[in-house]
């Protein structure tokens, strides 16, 4: 017997990432967001979805820019901070005790803890229900280098089914 679910619960685990956006000159924030994709090799291209009631849809919209930054497991405390608390009554870096630098070719910061960095230019915004997804250029990939030849192993974080979050379609478990 086959019974109704949630859709999005087998979905998961996925990984997640740490998405900053805003001028680092004026202050950054850091959104946490598991909805992020590849779609093209040439350009390259990546998708996010992000919600347009937050902060950082904002900074985002406004900027035309931000960095996906790719955090180790060590770093989940903070990744659920950041998917928890709003920019806009919180510095993410100063309570995550995360390190913000500057990135290579946008006017974003990266977080230093980070294993990988991919800067993107926003070249469409699709609505998509509650949410829009923001289509960016790569301009700038990188990431430690250890990781990139093989000398360092990293569990990258990953996350259950956030019912917390999720779980709409049926109510709390």
């Amino acid at each position: 017997m086959k019974v109704d679910v949630e859709y999005l619960e087998f979905m998961w685990p996925m990984r997640h990432f740490l998405i900053t956006c805003g001028d680092i000159r004026k202050g950054s924030n850091i959104i946490a967001v598991s909805f992020c994709m590849p779609v093209s090799k040439r350009p390259p291209l990546l998708a996010c979805a992000i919600g347009r009631a937050t902060y950082s849809y904002e900074l985002i919209t406004g900027t035309k820019e931000f960095v996906v930054n790719v955090p180790a497991a060590a770093l989940k405390a903070g990744i659920y901070y950041c998917g928890f608390h709003s920019g806009r009554d919180v510095d993410k870096f100063k309570e995550t005790g995360l390190t913000p630098k500057p990135a290579r070719a946008v006017r974003v910061a990266v977080i230093d803890e980070c294993v990988a960095h991919m800067e993107c230019k926003v070249e469409q915004e699709i609505e998509a229900g509650d949410k829009s997804l923001i289509v960016g250029e790569v301009v700038e990939a990188y990431a430690d280098e250890a990781i990139v030849k093989g000398e360092r192993e990293v569990d990258y974080a990953k996350g259950d089914f956030p019912r917390k979050v999720y779980g709409t379609r049926f109510g709390p478990a």
